[in-house]
């Protein structure tokens, strides 16, 4: 409302404006560290200011298995070191998000990635040694029962439809150099590692939708066989998003939003879930990419610096999922991003205050 001479004047306009793109992600790994809450809770606030809508939280790594289980409880009590987030916890979590428009994925990854879940369980590891495992046993019946009731209790956590069960980076040469596997893999005429990865994907597919819910698993997970409802999140290149949506699969991108490598803002703007590979495809295979996702890993990061890492550069990849593809200009996002970052500290961030508390600490 202004002020003119002749009294109160509203300006009126139409603003036309939607999401390119449904799936408009922000991966925040507590697996490699423990996040604290309050941590999390002030990155949804970002989220909702940049118009994020899909949460993906992973819980579980070799390092550390960091949510509650009642049903197994030795996965929290021997493998998060004390640092967990009770059901409390995560159903406060989801209630945040879901007041902000933003839906919780969880991402409990396997067959690999799961030392610390031997820790409580050893039973599960198929290395004669559960210290130096890093993969679950596919072979044992055991293992299937074991996941089937612990995705049906974290079911009960999470209400959205989807649920992320990793399947990135497997060595199976822990499996092929497993005398016990390999006759398992002879018996049943599994090739090799790889095939029997499948197989685990297939079963743990089967228990997911039992529970009513859609997979999502890394591009690894992606064969000719893979049943079409599952969504292929693309890290290792946009080839991987190509492929799955050729084969009949949603997916989305993350390749190129790794918001841990330290790559600039403007790096992250130029990559485009249509683009490259996925440019050549149908119309109708495109509309199978859902979005894309940027990715905080913790490998290298605490929750103090967490903020600096993922802020403001979030909001371009932010605009890069909402805005048509022909807003390029790195320039004017650079204007653009030097105000969202003010606004951001208004939500509660702490990007910009971080470097100067940590260069206070550092010079004395």
């Amino acid at each position: 409302v202004r002020v003119t001479p002749r009294g109160f004047s509203v300006p009126v306009v139409t603003i036309d404006d939607q999401p390119r793109f449904a799936w408009r992600g922000l991966l925040i790994d507590s697996g490699h560290r423990f996040v604290p809450i309050p941590v999390v809770k002030r990155n949804l606030d970002g989220m909702e200011a940049v118009k994020l809508n899909v949460f993906h939280w992973r819980f579980a790594d070799n390092q550390g298995f960091h949510i509650e289980s009642k049903t197994f409880p030795l996965l929290q009590e021997k493998g998060s070191g004390g640092f967990y987030y009770s059901q409390a916890d995560v159903r406060e979590i989801v209630a945040y998000a879901r007041d902000r428009g933003i839906r919780v994925v969880p991402e409990f990854d396997m067959p690999c990635h799961t030392t610390s879940w031997f820790l409580g369980y050893p039973n599960l590891a198929s290395a004669q040694d559960p210290a130096q495992s890093s993969a679950i046993d596919p072979t044992r019946e055991n293992t299937y029962k074991f996941v089937a009731a612990f995705l049906d209790e974290m079911g009960s956590l999470f209400p959205d439809l989807y649920v992320h069960t990793g399947g990135d980076e497997c060595d199976v040469k822990e499996w092929e150099g497993n005398p016990r596997i390999r006759e398992f893999m002879r018996v049943h005429s599994i090739k090799d590692g790889a095939a029997l990865q499948a197989m685990f994907t297939a079963r743990v597919q089967k228990i997911v939708a039992r529970e009513r819910k859609i997979m999502i698993g890394w591009d690894e997970v992606l064969r000719p066989d893979t049943p079409k409802d599952v969504i292929i999140q693309s890290w290792r290149g946009p080839s991987g998003l190509a492929d799955a949506a050729r084969n009949g699969n949603r997916g989305i991108l993350s390749f190129g939003y790794y918001l841990d490598l330290n790559q600039s803002a403007a790096e992250h703007y130029q990559v485009d879930p249509l683009a490259g590979d996925v440019s050549a495809l149908t119309a109708e295979q495109k509309a199978r990419v859902l979005g894309g996702e940027a990715a905080m890993w913790t490998d290298i990061v605490s929750d103090e610096n967490l903020d600096n890492r993922v802020w403001p550069r979030t909001a371009a990849i932010a605009e890069r999922l909402w805005s048509p593809e022909q807003v390029r200009d790195v320039d004017s996002m650079y204007q653009r991003l030097a105000l969202v970052s003010m606004k951001l500290d208004y939500y509660g961030l702490r990007h910009r205050l971080i470097t100067e508390e940590m260069l206070e600490r550092m010079s004395g």
